[in-house]
């Protein structure tokens, strides 16, 4: 199985997804034009890492925006992610957002509702 790096766009999140370490990064704007995909891209790699994870997945989530069907993939892709925990493995969701920046912080604490596996919320403090 093969690393996934997708650079990150104007519209696009970078993404950094290692197999072998079961660290998970998703960062930056998800705005796709053709958002399913995208996401599908993701979903593929990730139907093949739920057969032979890593003992432990930490999925990493910081953006700035995204809109409403990034939304709907984000659950599907979390909802893959609650496979594995179901499967004996330890899983966890890091969802950052700016300390500024109450909506991200509201969706971030949306998902966390939605899901069986450890969601933490964590502030980013501004520099500005």
């Amino acid at each position: 199985m093969e690393k996934l790096l997708i650079e990150e766009t104007e519209k696009m999140p970078r993404v950094s997804f290692d197999h072998t370490s079961g660290k998970l990064d998703i960062l930056g704007r998800s705005i796709p034009e053709f958002p399913l995909d995208f996401y599908q891209i993701l979903y593929d790699w990730l139907d093949e890492y739920v057969k032979d994870p890593a003992p432990q997945t930490q999925l990493v989530v910081y953006l700035d925006y995204f809109n409403t069907t990034s939304s709907e993939c984000l659950l599907d892709m979390f909802r893959k992610l609650e496979i594995i925990q179901e499967n004996g493995k330890e899983v966890n969701v890091c969802w950052k957002y700016d300390e500024d920046d109450e909506t991200m912080m509201d969706s971030g604490q949306i998902f966390q509702s939605m899901l069986k596996i450890p969601f933490k919320l964590l502030k980013i403090e501004s520099d500005r």
